[in-house]
């Protein structure tokens, strides 16, 4: 392992340390880093980081942005230890970072994406993940969140699923609807039975018996989408599996606007159950459907006055 490698593994721990997950960033000071080495360079200068950022060619400006701000940070962190070490300047690639607007699905395409994943082959492919698109689709939590869960994370008898490899780190129970138990249970009982001596404490498991990989399911529901004829909107709207947590909380809302609750007052709740360090990030759903918008506007219009 090179220096800059080194400097890099150091940076991410210490910021992992404070909570921050750093998934995407970390993927992309660890390719820096090899690049670098591969190009004889044992430190980081703005040639060199723009260089790296800008490829590939095709990938979009924010992309590039992107890793270049990866980048950015790391250098600044290391400068403070390394004065040789250049810090690319903020905005050298403009291309702003946008939210992806989500793919809303409806109840026929969740239908129709469970039906295609029992279709999987081998069988086991097939219940694991019907499972985890049925918990996805039904709680909103993340894939990695998901992912990462442990065989003691369930407890069916009080029906709660206990989130510990949470986003900045913060452990949070979730209550969940018998029918979800019953899934959840079953899908446990019957790994237990298949594996007696598993070789992971994970939840979910492949048809190797390890714990189920980001990119295997991602790729798998990718596969789905295509079987249960799901594609890109108009507009540019992509399915994403991600778009599972979007629906839920559009879902949600959309439930509370119609049934006449105060919508921000239950906000919290769903800030809470979605792990959110900050409130703002669930006001984020008020504005990703048209609909919620509407229910939203006819709130805040004034009532006309009784007819005397």
């Amino acid at each position: 392992m090179s220096e800059l490698s080194e400097a890099a593994a150091c940076y991410l721990a210490t910021r992992r340390a404070l909570g921050f997950r750093l998934e995407g960033a970390g993927r992309h000071l660890e390719q820096f880093a090899a690049f670098a080495e591969a190009a004889g360079q044992d430190t980081v200068t703005t040639e060199l980081a723009l260089q790296w950022a800008t490829l590939p060619a095709s990938r979009s400006r924010a992309w590039h942005a992107q890793r270049l701000s990866a980048v950015r940070g790391f250098a600044r962190w290391l400068h403070t230890v390394d004065p040789q070490v250049q810090v690319p300047p903020a905005g050298l690639l403009p291309g702003r970072v946008r939210r992806a607007v989500p793919y809303l699905y409806s109840e026929a395409d969740i239908t129709a994406l469970i039906d295609a994943a029992g279709r999987l082959n081998p069988p086991w492919k097939a219940t694991t993940m019907q499972t985890l698109t049925g918990l996805l689709f039904t709680t909103g939590i993340r894939l990695g969140e998901a992912l990462s869960l442990g065989c003691g994370d369930l407890d069916p008898d009080a029906g709660l699923l206990t989130i510990r490899q949470a986003k900045f780190r913060k452990p949070r129970q979730l209550p969940l609807h018998p029918s979800a138990v019953t899934a959840l249970a079953g899908y446990a009982a019957r790994r237990d039975k298949l594996r007696p001596r598993p070789a992971t404490t994970a939840f979910f498991v492949s048809t190797t018996g390890a714990r189920l990989a980001r990119t295997t399911a991602q790729e798998t529901f990718r596969r789905l989408l295509h079987e249960a004829g799901i594609y890109r909107r108009a507009g540019g709207l992509r399915p994403r599996i991600h778009d599972a947590r979007h629906t839920f909380a559009v879902t949600t809302l959309l439930g509370w606007y119609r049934d006449g609750g105060d919508v921000q007052a239950r906000l919290p709740l769903l800030s809470t159950w979605f792990g959110h360090a900050d409130p703002r990030h669930t006001y984020w759903y008020l504005s990703a459907a048209p609909e919620l918008l509407a229910l939203a506007a006819e709130r805040l219009e004034p009532r006309p006055a009784a007819m005397s």
